[in-house]
């Protein structure tokens, strides 16, 4: 699927300035996601949609018209994956779906309880796994572009791009911040939390943090090593880009997999390429996204 992408964008640079969002980054974990689950190749761009417009109301502040859009995209999910559901109770195979619904059956005895999870977990990993991916991917070429001498660093170590994306994931990660409801009362930090008050915990910031990382505001690859790229040391790097404990992303190692296929593919190529124009944001705090990465080659 990378190759087939990258063979597709690669084509479209051969004419001018490529959006590599809309050509790549975009298209790679929907085609995955769907694929693994068995949905329909025709529905990925609407899913992709939804996903879009769902998140609003997971935002710090969101809009009214913003929490308006994001019960209009839920709604239709909802319906989506009932639907999808009761094709796979009629029509059982071996996708996970399926899957799901016959231990759910074993478990629960109870149909009706066994849908009703399964929804959750279909819809849970359309959501999960679309904008965080796709802004990792994109964000990972956008730090090398910005960064010239840890692409070519790159070039001359392959073995280092899984260190790239960890560094990505640390210096600009999909989700800059979660909120998390405290379950009694307690203290953090020296401030007192009342039983169902709200923390937001600021993991963009948490990630720039001088008294966890050396020099916070460098992207260099060699973080994970310990290793500067001038040879000094550097504390080895640690993030929480993928949260902790019972909330680990269960999608951790294809969201690593997917950037560290396309960035391999890339660096295998005799490309040289540069931005052809700033890239593009969401107006977001907590789910970062570009809506355009447009590239040329030198």
């Amino acid at each position: 699927m990378v190759e087939v992408l990258l063979d597709e964008f690669t084509d479209r640079l051969t004419d001018g300035p490529a959006d590599f969002v809309a050509l790549v980054s975009e298209k790679l974990p929907i085609m995955i996601i769907g694929k693994w689950m068995g949905l329909p190749s025709e529905d990925h761009e609407v899913l992709r949609d939804l996903t879009h417009d769902q998140v609003y109301t997971q935002e710090l502040f969101p809009t009214a018209s913003e929490i308006a859009i994001s019960d209009a995209a839920t709604a239709r999910l909802q319906v989506y994956f009932t639907d999808l559901i009761k094709d796979r109770r009629r029509a059982p195979g071996s996708d996970p779906v399926s899957g799901w619904l016959r231990a759910w059956d074993g478990l629960e005895g109870n149909p009706a309880h066994a849908e009703a999870a399964v929804h959750s977990l279909a819809l849970f990993m359309v959501l999960a796994a679309l904008e965080t991916t796709s802004h990792l991917i994109t964000n990972s070429l956008r730090l090398l572009l910005e960064n010239p001498s840890q692409l070519d660093l790159l070039r001359q170590h392959p073995e280092l791009i899984p260190d790239a994306v960890e560094e990505t994931l640390r210096y600009d990660a999909p989700i800059h911040l979660v909120s998390r409801v405290a379950a009694a009362d307690t203290e953090l930090g020296g401030v007192p939390i009342s039983a169902g008050e709200t923390v937001q915990l600021m993991i963009g910031a948490a990630h720039h943090d001088p008294a966890s990382f050396t020099d916070p505001h460098t992207f260099d690859v060699r973080r994970r090593r310990g290793q500067a790229e001038d040879g000094s040391p550097l504390r080895p790097v640690t993030h929480l880009a993928f949260g902790a404990g019972i909330h680990y992303c269960l999608g951790n190692a294809l969201a690593r997999l997917e950037a560290t296929a396309v960035l391999s593919s890339l660096l295998r190529r005799p490309l040289r390429l540069r931005l052809s124009a700033p890239p593009r944001w969401a107006p977001r705090v907590v789910f970062r996204r570009a809506t355009s990465l447009h590239l040329t080659l030198l």
